[in-house]
């Protein structure tokens, strides 16, 4: 049995940047009644809030969940009746400034420019800078067939490790590319989600879209966690459910 089902967000529990749908938010409801809950994923707390913490039934145990936005550099739980911060770690300044002048030179030097965007393209996330190819207001058909398999993406992080050594740069969500400090990635955030809950990793599992090589799910398989990759929401459905059956 395991302690803790830890889940991606977009393409795992809801399509990207859209609120978990009601039967997702139910079947929430109900594996928090037989394991604790986190969701690791590379959006920041007000997209958190919006997709999954406002949208859970009243019957939830909350005080099971572990939200961590961007890749786990930040943690909130929920404590006295509201969702509170429990760390955060930010780039400062300079590093910023170095991050956002390195994504013009790497879309410059790659060539993927498209021809529509939605929405500003690069945004930060304090812990977190992140690149979103058609912008953070894209529609989800444009967004899925941009690049459904991480081709493009991987040429442009390919071109940004050469200009950012020393920072951790993965693919996330349909359009995304996510930079954070060296060493953070899912793996990280997932060690320190043990070391706040006090629940070890062998009694973790992950459920995730992007478990393969250069896909920011993959460190939790590279950690040694048992995963699922999932093809989509409706598939994390059928996964929960099985999980429940065999928890109970």
């Amino acid at each position: 049995m395991k302690q803790l089902v830890a889940f991606d967000l977009d393409g795992t529990l809801a399509e990207s940047k859209q609120a978990i749908q009601p039967d997702m938010a139910a079947a929430l409801a109900e594996l928090l009644t037989v394991a604790h809950v986190a969701v690791i994923s590379g959006g920041d707390w007000p997209q958190f809030d919006k997709q999954v913490a406002s949208q859970l039934p009243e019957n939830a145990d909350r005080a099971r969940l572990w939200l961590m936005p961007t890749t786990g550099t930040k943690l909130y739980t929920f404590r006295d009746g509201q969702w509170g911060s429990v760390y955060a770690e930010l780039f400062t300044d300079e590093q910023k400034k170095k991050i956002l002048t390195a994504f013009d030179e790497a879309l410059e030097a790659t060539g993927f420019v498209p021809e529509q965007t939605w929405g500003e393209r690069i945004e930060d996330r304090g812990s977190q800078i992140t690149f979103s190819a058609l912008g953070q207001q894209a529609p989800i058909h444009a967004k899925e067939t941009w690049d459904p398999d991480f081709a493009k993406r991987k040429v442009i992080q390919a071109d940004l490790k050469k200009r950012l050594p020393g920072l951790s740069i993965n693919m996330g969500g349909a359009t995304s590319i996510d930079i954070t400090q060296e060493g953070v990635d899912k793996a990280y955030g997932l060690k320190r989600l043990r070391d706040e809950s006090g629940i070890p990793l062998d009694s973790m599992m992950f459920i995730g879209d992007a478990i393969f090589p250069g896909g920011n799910d993959y460190p939790a398989k590279e950690l040694g966690l048992d995963t699922v990759r999932v093809r989509d929401p409706q598939e994390t459905l059928s996964v929960i459910a099985a999980i429940v059956a065999c928890q109970k």
